[in-house]
């Protein structure tokens, strides 16, 4: 009997381009579980405004790692490598493969690939940081971040308070630029990993992102927003879903302008994911409609990882 490997299959893809319906259907072809490595959709609470799984979805298969964190809970992409990696000790007892789906570019390369050692955090310095951010706004961070790490300034995105706060705190904490700590050292893992992408032409993205909103305004986004603000500060609230909410309800903006605004950041966020994957060669890409492809090439790659090609 040829041996038969562990295999990591990693479906990544921009949001709304159809990855956990596409997941749900190969892990029940697979008889296996499906590991969340979207960050947006790790909290309690937040289920409309990061399209959580539907009930259905999480009883016809196993999710680990989708709304278990309360919304104030400080976690990161080192926490969810230990995390994972803890998990698929377990798991890969019980399955010969496991399913890890997710938008989360850096998530999915702490499991994959390992990350460089990161400072813990602050948590008394990141109050401060996420202070300043309410008071000065993202832009008197940003200027900051360029005196003190011009090299991680020019790359990261200023539009996401989350990471340059991360950065800021690094350098404050450290006294060192934070870009010396993310230099990539590849980790070989246990098990062998097969990875996939999602992905459709733009116009149809873009339809599936704005429909996808105004769905989510009908299940209740402003209710849940709504019970979310006393927590607005929070590193889980600072993303693309819930400012725009927040401002509406601030009086920042109208109905429809909040909702327009929604769209066009959620189509910017998922440009960005597109270009974070499309950095890895390694990705096979096809189009989620497509199950039967998707489910023969994974089948393809678990057959060679066997010996059995």
């Amino acid at each position: 009997m040829p041996h038969i490997a562990k295999n990591l299959i990693t479906v990544v893809g921009s949001t709304a381009v159809g990855k956990t319906a596409a997941c749900v259907q190969l892990a029940q072809s697979l008889n296996t579980v499906i590991v969340s490595a979207d960050a947006r959709q790790f909290y309690q609470n937040m289920a409309i405004g990061t399209a959580q799984p539907t009930a259905e979805e999480r009883q016809a298969v196993p999710h680990y790692f989708v709304d278990f964190l309360p919304v104030q809970e400080v976690y990161n992409a080192g926490l969810f490598e230990r995390d994972v990696l803890a998990l698929l000790d377990q798991l890969f007892l019980q399955h010969e493969q496991v399913i890890m789906v997710g938008g989360s570019g850096l998530y999915l390369q702490a499991v994959c690939e390992g990350l460089s050692t990161m400072p813990p955090v602050d948590l008394q310095l990141r109050e401060q940081l996420n202070g300043r951010l309410q008071r000065e706004g993202i832009a008197a961070l940003a200027e900051e971040l360029a005196q003190i790490d011009p090299v991680y300034y020019r790359t990261v995105d200023l539009r996401n308070p989350r990471r340059v706060i991360r950065a800021l705190e690094v350098c404050i904490a450290t006294g060192k630029p934070y870009h010396a700590f993310r230099k990539k050292k590849v980790t070989q893992r246990p098990f062998n990993i097969i990875k996939v992408g999602l992905t459709r032409e733009r116009a149809e993205l873009y339809e599936r992102i704005d429909k996808r909103v105004d769905y989510m305004w009908a299940q209740g986004l402003l209710a849940e927003a709504t019970a979310l603000y006393p927590y607005k500060i929070c590193n889980a609230l600072q993303t693309v879903g819930y400012r725009e909410v927040f401002s509406y309800l601030e009086g920042g903006y109208s109905e429809e302008e909040m909702l327009q605004l929604l769209k066009r950041n959620t189509r910017r966020y998922a440009k960005r994911q597109m270009a974070w994957f499309g950095r890895d060669a390694n990705i096979q890409w096809l189009h989620p409609d497509g199950r039967h492809a998707l489910l023969t090439y994974v089948k393809g790659q678990m057959r060679m990882n066997s010996g059995t090609a």
